[in-house]
């Protein structure tokens, strides 16, 4: 009887945890990054359609971004993401 062994593998880096603590069965996290346009696509579209970044300048990116902030419950990551990609989007 012959058997045959198949296996995936990826160059994808696990996010750095503690040595000592063992990942439940052996899986390994990844955390994915976003990018801001990836961002803007997903979380502007969740309440409503996404304007163009062509739509406002800059000044009216930043007002809009500390609204949206709060309204949205992002992170300051996620917003700076946001906002920088439809600053050099416009």
């Amino acid at each position: 009887m012959a058997s045959i062994m198949v296996a995936c593998s990826s160059n994808k880096k696990p996010i750095a945890t503690d040595t000592a603590t063992e990942v439940a069965g052996s899986e390994v996290d990844f955390k994915i990054e976003k990018s801001g346009a990836q961002l803007w696509g997903e979380v502007c579209n969740r309440c409503h359609i996404a304007p163009s970044p062509a739509d406002y300048n800059d000044t009216d990116w930043e007002t809009i971004s500390l609204h949206m902030r709060v309204r949205a419950n992002l992170t300051e990551e996620e917003i700076t993401k946001i906002e920088s990609f439809l600053k050099s989007a416009n």
